[in-house]
């Protein structure tokens, strides 16, 4: 019952940190707003190694990937980076 407590909190966390940041402007959790929905997001790099990869892109913007609207730059920390990225890869 305690793990399922600490997965849980740590998901509410995270989209708490989502929210704070921004992120939740522009990415719906399943839908897409300018950006993608997260849960898209999560299937295309499902089982992929991208962690560092997509937090470089949160920090610094990117784009290409899903049309031609660009991602600005983001005011998160690498590690802010890195958990929001680990929590998006583990939406289902």
């Amino acid at each position: 019952m305690m793990a399922l407590l600490s997965i849980s909190s740590g998901a509410f966390a995270d989209e708490a940190l989502a929210k704070s940041k921004g992120c939740l402007n522009c990415h719906g959790i399943d839908n897409k707003i300018i950006g993608p929905a997260y849960k898209d997001v999560a299937k295309k790099y499902q089982g992929q190694n991208v962690t560092d990869q997509l937090a470089d892109k949160v920090m610094k913007g990117g784009g290409g990937v899903w049309g031609g609207m660009a991602m600005p730059p983001n005011a998160v920390t690498s590690d802010e980076a890195k958990q929001l990225v680990t929590w998006v890869l583990g939406l289902k």
